[in-house]
């Protein structure tokens, strides 16, 4: 099981990375363009950048302290954070009638359940 969760918080990690790059440092006139994009055009490039920086310490956050073994509950606390931004996006998406998206992200949002349960319960690191 132990192993099992390290590779679905790797994925969600990546997510969060790739993610989080993309709305760090790409113009929000080119994230309008892509598909599911198109949240960027109501909200500040302020706003967006903060979201993409958000992203990447959740990719941090749920890798690095296991790894490293100091403060390792901040993973399944890391994972928590991803579910209420992740409720955030569904809302968003959903709002806009992109109910594609909102999947996608309710998807995310159950693996991080998934992980922030195991990881505080039965496979914590303690």
């Amino acid at each position: 099981m132990d192993v099992t969760l390290w590779i679905i918080t790797g994925l969600l990690a990546a997510v969060a990375l790739v993610g989080g790059i993309s709305k760090t440092f790409v113009p929000k006139e080119k994230l309008a363009e892509v598909p599911g994009g198109g949240w960027t055009n109501d909200h500040s490039a302020r706003f967006v950048r903060t979201l993409g920086v958000l992203e990447l310490l959740a990719a941090v956050g749920l890798i690095l302290p296991a790894v490293v073994d100091v403060a390792p509950v901040l993973v399944p606390v890391t994972a928590v954070s991803w579910v209420l931004l992740m409720i955030g996006a569904m809302a968003t998406h959903l709002r806009r009638g992109e109910h594609r998206f909102a999947m996608l992200n309710l998807v995310y949002l159950a693996i991080a359940v998934f992980v922030a349960v195991a990881r505080f319960g039965p496979e914590s690191f303690s």
